[in-house]
């Protein structure tokens, strides 16, 4: 007997089945497509795939692209996939983003409690959890080369033209849901960003083998 395929926790495959891609315009596809093609390439040379999700403070949308994308591979069966994200600048990672991410169903252990605090993230029972603290995006915990550098926000995009050792740059950004914090809609427009960066790597995961 051949057993199921390992996949996510269950709340975080009904939110992913809960997203549709069929609200992404033909415009934000046109964005996406060039991370597609990296992934693509990579998978018929049956290379590693290294994405590194770069924004100002790694402190919000770079850690949900890394964490959504992580878990978009595996629930799509992209293999030798590797998520990692940084900033410019380090900071700490928004604690209402832990939140955030638990409240789609993912398991959040915070192992260190300083002023940049340490998050075990895990989506699955039996894969590594995603380590999410923030750093810069040239941090010893990222990739040196080969990889694709995913700019997540305007401010990070306009500030690194250049990512050193990266093989290919692409900018797909994301408001930020930080212009909502301390006000009576923090929960649920960082949910909405949340889940607009899964449907979009639920798009660009999902075309993969298309």
């Amino acid at each position: 007997m051949i057993d199921a395929p390992p996949t996510v926790f269950p709340e975080i495959e009904k939110t992913i089945k809960n997203l549709d891609t069929s609200t992404i315009s033909e415009g934000r596809k046109e964005v996406l497509m060039p991370l597609i093609d990296f992934i693509r390439s990579k998978v018929s040379e049956n290379q590693e795939i290294r994405i590194n999700f770069i924004c100002t403070h790694n402190s919000r949308r770079s850690h949900l692209s890394q964490v959504w994308a992580q878990t978009m591979a595996h629930y799509f069966t992209i293999k030798n996939v590797f998520c990692y994200s940084g900033g410019t600048e380090a900071t700490a990672l928004f604690p209402m983003i832990a939140k955030t991410l638990q409240n789609s169903g993912f398991k959040i252990n915070q192992i260190s409690k300083n002023e940049n605090p340490v998050y075990s993230i895990k989506y699955a029972d039996n894969e590594h959890p995603i380590i999410g603290f923030s750093k810069k995006l040239d941090d010893d915990f990222n990739p040196k080369s080969g990889f694709a550098a995913i700019m997540t926000c305007d401010s990070a995009n306009e500030a690194c033209p250049f990512v050193p050792g990266a093989e290919k740059r692409i900018a797909i950004t994301f408001e930020d849901p930080k212009a909502f914090d301390n006000t009576p809609q923090q929960a649920e427009k960082y949910k909405e960003r949340s889940l607009q960066i899964a449907t979009e790597l639920s798009y660009v995961f999902s075309q993969i083998n298309n």
